[in-house]
């Protein structure tokens, strides 16, 4: 591990923190009191021992990361510039994931595998991406960049760029405009909710429709009444059916 390239990225991390937590107020808050920044740097270097085949060592040393800060970051995993890990109790970061640069994950979230076999199974996080508290992104799939993954989303399936995810199982939704790392936990669709106001919109469409319908069918009911006589009518019938009988 080159030192200076190690502190450059320590630096780098503690500036987007103070770009990305509007708590953060000095540097030495960050460096003492901020569990996501420790997990980063204890994982930069356990990693660099994973990469040295130091397999014992690199466990250990997130083992204890996991103990110190509640965040698992298996020492497999490979993180990218200025991550931001806010609160970060609970998150879990599989051996084979991937993250690219300024991604910014809140508490409780999940990056883990669907499978037992061995190779590639968790997923690959692009650049600019944010996930949601609670949400749980998982297999080798590919999150695109500028994505923003919604509180409690479940992902299993791949995301394009400039996109965003909510619900269970996630849906995306693709944004017309680029997304800069900005969650906006109020500006998140409510997918569901549309699909259940089109649906109630077509239900009363279809009502009107009916009423329409049924007020043409009593009109033209009652316009034949009006004209023809009734008691002809019925003589007529009756004069039909002895015929042919």
């Amino acid at each position: 591990m080159k030192i200076k390239k190690f502190i450059n990225s320590i630096k780098e991390d503690i500036n987007c923190y103070f770009e990305r937590d509007p708590a953060a107020k000095s540097v030495w808050e960050i460096i003492l009191c901020y569990p996501g920044f420790h997990a980063t740097v204890i994982h930069r270097i356990a990693h660099w021992f994973w990469e040295k085949k130091f397999f014992l060592i690199a466990r250990l040393i997130s083992h204890i990361n996991r103990a110190l800060t509640s965040i698992e970051i298996h020492p497999g995993a490979r993180i990218g510039k200025r991550l931001v890990i806010d609160h970060g109790m609970g998150i879990v970061i599989g051996e084979t994931t991937e993250l690219g640069d300024d991604v910014t994950l809140y508490h409780g979230v999940t990056l883990g595998g669907t499978t037992w076999d061995k190779g590639k199974r968790h997923p690959t996080v692009k650049n600019n991406v944010v996930i949601g508290t609670g949400a749980k992104v998982l297999g080798n799939i590919t999150i695109g960049e500028n994505v923003r993954i919604g509180a409690n989303s479940v992902v299993f399936k791949d995301v394009p760029d400039n996109s965003t995810v909510v619900g269970v199982p996630g849906k995306t939704v693709v944004a017309k405009d680029k997304i800069r790392g900005i969650l906006d936990h109020h500006k998140l669709p409510d997918i569901e909710g549309n699909a259940i106001r089109v649906m109630l919109e077509k239900i009363i469409s279809i009502e009107e429709e009916i009423k329409s319908l049924s007020k043409m069918h009593n009109d033209a009911k009652d316009k034949i009444l009006k004209d023809y006589d009734l008691e002809r009518l019925k003589d007529f019938l009756k004069t039909f059916n002895n015929g042919n009988n």
